[in-house]
């Protein structure tokens, strides 16, 4: 019964923590915008953040970015990061070979 009502207690947690998430994403994403419009680096902050955080959502290491990942992942051949950089090169030239962070994620093979 115990274990039990930890399990529920550690449950309730987590969603008030993914509530308090929510909220910040949904900061974050105005505080992106305002940065956009008025010129601030703070734009390009949390740009590198959301990134991280996509990193994370499928899996990736939380403090390396998508975009390193994908380099490293593309250096070794891997489809969904040749895509993924050929799509992200339109916007940065070489952008995922630029991106890849040695220290973070996966040693570099």
């Amino acid at each position: 019964m115990a274990a039990l009502i930890r399990a529920i207690s550690n449950r309730l947690s987590m969603l008030a923590i993914w509530m308090l998430c929510q909220i910040a994403a949904v900061i974050a994403s105005v505080w992106m915008l305002m940065a956009i419009v008025t010129g601030s680096r703070r734009a390009w902050t949390l740009a590198v953040a959301h990134d991280q955080l996509a990193n994370a959502a499928f899996g990736g290491y939380e403090d390396e970015t998508l975009s390193s990942r994908a380099g490293k992942a593309a250096r070794e051949g891997k489809r969904w990061a040749c895509v993924l950089c050929r799509l992200l090169n339109r916007l940065d030239p070489n952008h995922c070979e630029k991106a890849i962070e040695p220290d973070e994620g996966k040693p570099i093979a």
